[in-house]
């Protein structure tokens, strides 16, 4: 009979938020796979735990494979990442697919997750958001993933390391203006944690005069939606055109005026005004 593969959600800085049913799993499984095992030996360690060990990092993925055979050998496994949920902007994901492909039970074991912890205490709105975790690398990449964010208009949450946050500060910044409310969620449960609800220039601003540490959670505010209809929105040039065009393939004025305008924010008159007067 087939094992479980355990989705094991680890504390996400104080250990002291561990719930006793993370541990309980840790206890039962046969073994552990971890995005690095240097890390979740120290929380067995905490656990006095003593328990198999393979990692599933990207670079070793080739791993999933015997991780898969073993549960289905009859072995029960406990996935975990290095912090929070498993899964959620982590190699696990793909294991995880497999292993519904394959009919092996999976069984969530929640705990903290950054992004919601660090979007709760955001003061940004949280009834909408997105989760779009690391921005791509290179830069074609990330100027492509910004540019289709531009219209978002739910909370947007980026996971950023602190060696890259000042450049990551700069292509938000650009993409979506100095003004834009942003919250910056460091080191969360941890001793030095720190939230701090502030724009996106005043932050480019207080990152060229002071070092960044540890590992950050970007709460970005999404676009006024009324801005985006605005933008969406055709200018009366535009309609006058696409009448001309309509004009120009056998209808009337008027009836090209008047199917140009549906849609628009301009009347029929407007239309044909500048129409026939053009």
């Amino acid at each position: 009979m087939p094992g479980t593969l355990y989705l094991v959600a680890t504390p996400i800085g104080n250990l002291d938020d561990m719930p006793p049913r993370v541990a309980a799993t840790f206890g039962l499984a046969d073994f552990v796979a971890a995005e690095d095992t240097r890390v979740t030996l120290r929380l067995l360690n905490h656990l006095g735990l003593k328990k198999p060990m393979v990692s599933y990092y990207e670079h070793a993925l080739h791993h999933g494979e015997a991780i898969l055979n073993r549960i289905e050998a009859g072995e029960n496994c406990a996935l975990c990442s290095d912090a929070g949920m498993p899964c959620i902007s982590d190699p696990g994901e793909q294991i995880v697919r497999e292993a519904h492909e394959r009919g092996i039970r999976v069984v969530p074991i929640p705990a903290a997750s950054a992004c919601v912890t660090a979007l709760a205490a955001s003061g940004q709105p949280t009834a909408r958001f997105v989760f779009e975790g690391f921005l791509p690398v290179p830069k074609r990449d990330r100027r492509e993933r910004l540019a289709f964010l531009q219209n978002e208009t739910r909370t947007m949450i980026f996971y950023e390391a602190p060696h890259k946050l000042r450049g990551t500060l700069d292509d938000l910044a650009a993409a979506f203006g100095a003004d834009r409310s942003v919250s910056l969620c460091r080191e969360l449960t941890k001793l030095h944690e720190e939230i701090k609800k502030t724009t996106l220039g005043e932050a480019v601003a207080f990152y060229k005069d002071n070092d960044p540490r540890g590992e950050y959670v970007l709460v970005l505010a999404g676009t006024d939606p009324a801005a985006v209809e605005q933008a969406a929105a055709p200018t009366l040039e535009e309609a006058v055109a696409a009448a001309r065009a309509l004009q120009a393939g056998g209808l009337p004025p008027a009836a090209a005026a008047k199917q140009a305008a549906a849609g628009t924010p301009f009347s029929k008159g407007d239309v044909y005004r500048q129409l026939i007067n053009g």
